[in-house]
């Protein structure tokens, strides 16, 4: 199965590698585990960007419920990856995957 999506620690300059991996799967399985899955990780993360990017009351209902949950879940997923880093610059960043049309 292709990834989803991915995910890069920056800001921790001279970290080393098992340990920026380390933080980005456990950002990964909390993010994951706040919102139910990979699938839903993208639905809820285009939500929030269709969200930022338009007025609210173009947003269908939909949109609008998935797109609040993104903070807090990004949010109480920093947090668990971040554990133990000690980095103040620290953070995460989320990368949608292209999805090829023939799939």
């Amino acid at each position: 199965m292709d990834k989803l999506y991915s995910v890069a620690l920056h800001g921790v300059d001279g970290m080393p590698g098992n340990e920026r991996i380390s933080a980005e799967v456990r950002f990964i399985k909390e993010l994951e585990k706040s919102l139910g899955s990979a699938e839903a990780v993208v639905a809820v993360y285009r939500a929030w960007q269709e969200a930022s990017e338009c007025d609210s009351s173009a947003l269908s209902a939909e949109t609008s419920t998935l797109a609040i949950k993104w903070p807090k879940a990004f949010d109480v997923a920093q947090r668990a990856g971040l554990k133990n880093v000690g980095e103040s610059d620290a953070h995460f960043e989320l990368q949608l995957q292209r999805q090829h049309a023939f799939q």
